[in-house]
């Protein structure tokens, strides 16, 4: 009985106090689908992402940071921080000093690139006691001041990113990391739609068809977490890293081509990023930064020319060593050439993240988040506080705030605390501790009490004379 009481005090004082009561560890799974625009699920039938829509959180859409291609805004989900503080300013690593640049999977491998200062979740939660891991996500090649990802996978070179049946084994590999290897942290890349996005644009039926296996693929990593056991354990958050905009062709379109442009000469370029989307980067010779600005600036109507230290401020793309003195991109439907038209894509991205087509999806379930929830845009930065909160760590310093997810949560109390909550919450803690031990000694003492006062009864009942026991019969 005493055991009983006792167990009870202290469940209740931990209810009153806030003392965390043992639960399901979280694990979060990040997902991104490369180039998955907001609205790609309106024109097609998506019966996964809308389930999971029923079960979890679905966003209206999110807002990526500029500038809106591949290893830029992963790197912003990775560590909540606008591209300028980052500092991976582009899919290509380049030198100014040489004119050599990289493509895209080459400077997966430039790992200065990546760790220039800011660390990725992966690095943050491992130095906090968890686990994490990546598979093909951008930024999973390198190591971050000398630390890799628990388990990663890199693919290889011109890998086939549509492969379907490759997309269900690299599933089930990332969800036995979780249970056989007790990861607490993946990221995992899927590469489409973006491939079909680029090739056909995003208007095609191949881009609906894409769409309709990507959903398949929804509804296959939600099966599989649940045949490895993890559906009270893991968290998946799903979005992707930027949109995807229609270009203009034909002959009524006015190319924009810089060579064409009266009064700019590349004789006055020392280094330029162009013939790469709707965006690109001029870094000119000494003395010629106003030549080229005058130049450019309104010689097309659809194309935007600033100096780097006059970008609009909603771009966060200025404050940054690798940006380059002059900064360019187009309006939707038009691509940045430099000397000729060499870019065919239907599809691109890379234009002002404040355009509609720019926009990603985001989806989440979980055993932390709300059911059936439709919530209002936000941006993609204030994805890492979250993934942070449910995994109970401290966040590195970051452009995001939980308070713009927290809505989202089944419970609202933050899981980590800034220094001087955690005195209180220990110091409430141990005065806590004092009251049920207080409490426990009272009830211990009035159960003692209980028992020697019934002890004793007994003993004088024990006592009593036999001549007594008999006045007792024959006065009955």
């Amino acid at each position: 009985v005493m055991l009983r009481a006792a167990s009870l005090c202290v469940l209740l004082a931990c209810l009153v106090l806030g003392v965390p009561v043992a639960k399901e560890k979280q694990k979060v799974l990040l997902i991104s689908f490369d180039g998955f625009r907001w609205d790609y699920d309106r024109d097609v039938d998506t019966p996964n992402l809308d389930q999971m829509a029923k079960d979890g959180v679905k966003a209206q859409y999110v807002t990526p940071p500029y500038l809106t291609v591949t290893s830029p805004t992963h790197f912003t989900l990775l560590t909540g921080r606008y591209i300028e503080n980052h500092g991976v300013i582009h899919n290509m690593w380049f030198n100014t000093a040489t004119s050599e640049k990289k493509g895209y999977y080459q400077t997966q491998f430039v790992n200065e690139w990546w760790d220039n200062g800011t660390l990725p979740i992966w690095i943050t939660a491992q130095r906090q006691g968890l686990k994490a891991g990546s598979l093909h996500f951008p930024g999973t090649a390198s190591s971050y001041q000398g630390e890799f990802a628990t388990v990663r996978e890199v693919e290889p070179n011109f890998y086939n990113y549509s492969n379907e049946t490759s997309w269900y084994e690299n599933t089930d590999k990332v969800m036995s990391w979780f249970r056989d290897q007790d990861l607490d942290f993946v990221s995992l890349y899927f590469g489409e739609p973006d491939v079909t996005g680029h090739k056909y644009g995003p208007d095609s039926p191949e881009r609906r068809e894409m769409v309709k296996q990507v959903d398949r693929a929804v509804g296959y990593i939600r099966n599989s977490a649940e045949k490895h056991g993890l559906t009270k354990q893991l968290n998946i958050i799903m979005t992707a890293d930027h949109g995807m905009t229609t270009i203009f062709r034909g002959p009524d379109v006015e190319e924009i081509v810089l060579s064409k442009i009266p009064g700019f000469s590349f004789s006055d370029v020392s280094f330029q990023l162009l013939d790469y989307g709707p965006s690109g980067m001029l870094l000119p010779k000494p003395g010629k930064l106003e030549t080229i600005y005058t130049a450019l600036k309104g010689a097309h109507p659809n194309l935007h020319v600033y100096k780097k230290e006059e970008m609009p401020e909603h771009l966060h793309f200025s404050n940054n060593d690798r940006i380059l003195p002059i900064v360019l991109w187009t309006d939707p439907g038009f691509v940045l050439n430099g000397y000729l038209p060499v870019q065919f894509n239907k599809g691109e991205h890379g234009f002002d993240n404040q355009e509609m087509d720019m926009k990603p999806f985001f989806r989440a379930v979980g055993p932390a988040f709300h059911q059936n929830l439709e919530v209002g845009p936000f941006e993609t930065v204030n994805i890492y506080p979250l993934m942070c909160h449910i995994l109970g760590i401290q966040p590195e310093v970051n452009d995001g705030q939980l308070s713009v997810t927290q809505h989202m949560l089944v419970t609202s109390k933050q899981t980590t605390q800034p220094e001087g909550e955690t005195r209180n919450f220990w110091k409430n803690g141990f005065i806590g501790l004092a009251a049920v031990a207080g409490f426990l000694i009272i009830v211990f003492t009035v159960l003692t009490t209980r028992k020697i006062i019934k002890s004793k009864r007994q003993n004088k009942k024990s006592d009593s004379s036999p001549e007594e026991e008999k006045s007792k019969q024959t006065s009955l």
